[in-house]
């Protein structure tokens, strides 16, 4: 079907305002750029929202923000919550509207994670930070005052990717978790294969993609590692998966191969495709009407998977 009538009004006005594409910009000017285009989301209420900091294996810290969307923080789950931005942009700020939104749809307590970004922390660095995050998350000793014995991962785009990585890395040390949530998440490095050329250019374009990678992994040895390749991964005993796409975004085929990858290896996926849908709508129910439906799906998976009710 064709582009959503908003997303495409959005796209023929950025086109006109000559403004360059995030790729052609230093990376500064495109983070600012960035978090300015969310920064002006008007931000949905929540019970409770706490900054945190967390402890890195390097012995640096990163931010974190806790959402709490019931008064008895002790009963919630949690789900720790990756942002996207192709591992360069994005933030715990670009990211507070879908956060919320996540929170209060899945009756889950959800920690944002301000992992390190490229190019000024390369690969693997985010992947170690969101590991980390988790394992910080899951402690009774950080004091997030929830469950922990109920954990979930989640992420959007680089953050899908780095939710992928993480439980990988859980299932093979044995960190228990619960499911994972990957919105129209990165699963490859192989863009013959990632990317639907029918959709180029709306919202992501082939360079920009590749871009995001110049600048994230250290060099082409890494285009292989399964921390960021997860489609190469070996899948088996993973947690159950939810994973949201849009119909109309370029990196579709990332998340259909992975969804298909998955149910091979034995483990239960569902997929809610949004048709008309463009990359990055994820949270934006302000702006497109058709994204409530999805945040609701999201947030109902993780309820069931967390609690066993679904919602």
């Amino acid at each position: 079907m064709p582009i959503d009538p908003i997303a495409q009004k959005m796209i023929d006005d950025a086109r006109q305002s000559g403004r360059p594409n995030a790729h052609l910009l230093p990376v500064p000017t495109a983070r600012e750029n960035f978090e300015n285009t969310f920064g002006a989301l008007a931000k949905p209420p929540i019970h409770r929202a706490v900054d945190v900091v967390i402890p890195t294996r390097d012995g640096h810290t990163i931010p974190g923000r806790l959402y709490l969307p019931a008064e008895d923080s002790s009963e919630l789950p949690l789900t720790v919550y990756y942002h996207g931005g192709g591992w360069l942009l994005g933030s715990i700020d670009s990211h507070d509207v879908a956060t919320r939104l996540l929170a209060n749809a899945s009756g889950s307590a959800v920690l944002s994670v301000g992992y390190r970004r490229g190019p000024e922390a390369r690969f693997p660095t985010a992947v170690n930070d969101a590991i980390d995050a988790l394992n910080w998350a899951s402690d009774p000793a950080a004091g997030l005052g929830v469950d922990h014995r109920r954990v979930a991962v989640a992420g959007d785009s680089a953050g899908g990717n780095l939710a992928g990585a993480v439980a990988l890395h859980a299932r093979d040390t044995g960190t228990p978790l619960c499911h994972q949530l990957l919105v129209y998440p990165v699963t490859t490095t192989d863009l013959t294969i990632g990317m639907d050329p029918e959709y180029d250019g709306v919202m992501l374009e082939r360079d920009e993609l590749q871009w995001h990678q110049d600048n994230y992994l250290p060099g082409p040895d890494a285009m292989g590692d399964p921390r960021v390749n997860i489609l190469g991964a070996d899948l088996a005993g993973l947690p159950d998966a939810t994973i949201i796409l849009a119909e109309c975004d370029p990196i579709r085929p990332q998340g259909e191969r992975y969804a298909a990858a998955l149910e091979a290896a034995g483990v239960p996926t569902r997929v809610h495709l949004t048709p008309g849908m463009v990359h990055g709508f994820f949270g934006l129910d302000e702006v497109f009407p058709t994204a409530t439906e999805a945040m609701t799906f999201a947030g109902a998976q993780l309820a069931e998977a967390l609690t066993g009710v679904r919602r």
